[in-house]
């Protein structure tokens, strides 16, 4: 079994774990925020690029919130969430109907496998937070992301800065509680990050089964672009956390934490 497969596992048994409650209101937000769950940066990127008419997915979608608010503040044409976990999509399906949104569709798959019907579909993709980090082979998950886009699509990657992964979090050792911004690991470590206390944000913590995701550099990211034909168009790098792990310990700091990148296909 490869690692891809033994996340599958992880995030759905992560999924079951879940916090009481977690995700269930997504809907209301949804319905009542411009926008909602993204930070201010991205809100105005995406209104900036205008995704009225158009189709538009995102790939690592977990339980659909960002994507249904693109969809339906943007009034895109159509939206596609593709995920591993199947019963995280399903509390997708669920927060579309309860907002009554029915032009999203959420496609359960190995996004490398990615079905070729969707290839040359999409005006938009984008990944959000902790996305590409489940990936060994970047060059690989872009191949599949641009065989996906239309010629002059745009791609958005708004995510944690590789250089966080240098960091230590509170629990790790060489954490320091007066210097949180102390460099501890390789900006160009390769050997996997492994986990096995379930998924914080999502879950309670408990003895999960492994969770298998890999650091890579901002070179890594923008030449396994390139390699598959996306320019890249715009990087902003930011000083807080877009993922809000960890954003009491880090903002502000002048460390950069997040970014937003944004290519287009030019193949």
């Amino acid at each position: 079994m490869n690692y891809i497969d033994t996340n599958k596992e992880a995030w759905e048994e992560a999924f079951d774990n879940r916090k009481p409650n977690w995700g269930d209101d997504n809907y209301i937000r949804l319905k009542s925020e411009k926008y909602a769950f993204f930070d201010t940066d991205m809100k105005e990127l995406i209104a900036c690029l205008d995704v009225k008419g158009k189709n538009v997915a995102q790939f690592c979608c977990n339980n659909g919130r960002e994507l249904l608010s693109v969809v339906y503040d943007g009034q895109a044409a159509s939206g596609t969430g593709f995920d591993i976990a199947e019963n995280i999509l399903n509390q997708a399906k669920q927060t579309a109907e309860k907002a009554g949104i029915k032009n999203c569709e959420f496609v359960n798959c190995n996004l490398l496998e990615i079905p070729e019907k969707y290839h040359n579909s999409f005006d938009m993709i984008f990944y959000t937070i902790g996305a590409l980090c489940w990936f060994q082979d970047l060059t690989q998950l872009f191949e599949k992301t641009g065989k996906c886009l239309k010629n002059g699509g745009v791609l958005i990657i708004n995510d944690g800065h590789p250089a966080i992964n240098m960091l230590a979090f509170p629990d790790e050792d060489g954490y320091d509680s007066d210097s949180p911004t102390k460099l501890i690991h390789s900006y160009f470590r390769k050997e996997p990050w492994l986990g096995n206390s379930g998924m914080g944000y999502m879950s309670i913590e408990y003895e999960s089964k492994t969770f298998t995701d890999y650091s890579h550099t901002m070179s890594d990211i923008i030449n396994a672009l390139s390699i598959n034909g996306m320019k890249t168009v715009k990087l902003n790098e930011y000083e807080y956390d877009v993922g809000q792990i960890g954003s009491d310990l880090y903002d502000n700091k002048g460390f950069p934490v997040s970014y937003i990148l944004v290519a287009e296909k030019w193949t």
